[in-house]
């Protein structure tokens, strides 16, 4: 039951960022700005060739390589731990989904497509997408959890 919530997860993840993906690329011209609110949000679509920050930019197969290992530690803690509670699968869900969803655009295109560009108090954050999203909020959900299960400290 539990890896049937991973995998749901995971796909509708999948479905979203692709959605938007094909949105953007579709309705957008790469590197221009689309207002959305004045000065801190815009949809510019960005191809990134890199990582998070665009680093590792141009190293796509040794990203590829590192994307299916983390993918592989992943998965192996999801069939194996049987401690998982439900935190624990949502957010194991929602990291798949987001690396799945980037992994698909560098396997197929050659590089991330990112649109979500921010401007916070004058920093041009760097432009991301539903997959980083999900990763980010996957992860952040999974430190929790392992703090409130005492994991962390226990394998210390």
């Amino acid at each position: 039951m539990k890896k049937t919530i991973v995998i749901y997860l995971s796909l509708i993840g999948i479905i979203i960022d692709r959605i938007t993906k094909i949105l953007v690329t579709s309705n957008l011209s790469l590197y221009v700005k689309n207002k959305i609110i004045n000065n801190f949000f815009y949809i510019t679509y960005v191809q990134n060739k890199g990582a998070a920050w665009s680093i590792l930019n141009g190293n796509r197969f040794f990203l590829i390589i590192i994307t299916f290992i983390a993918l592989a530690i992943i998965i192996k803690y999801v069939v194996e731990d049987k401690s998982n509670n439900k935190l624990d699968i949502i957010s194991y869900g929602l990291v798949l989904g987001g690396i799945i969803g980037n992994l698909i655009d560098r396997l197929f295109l050659g590089y991330v497509v990112d649109f979500f560009d921010f401007y916070i108090f004058g920093y041009n954050y760097p432009v991301f997408n539903v997959a980083d999203i999900l990763i980010v909020v996957g992860v952040i959900l999974l430190f929790i959890s392992y703090f409130r299960s005492g994991k962390i400290e226990n394998n210390s």
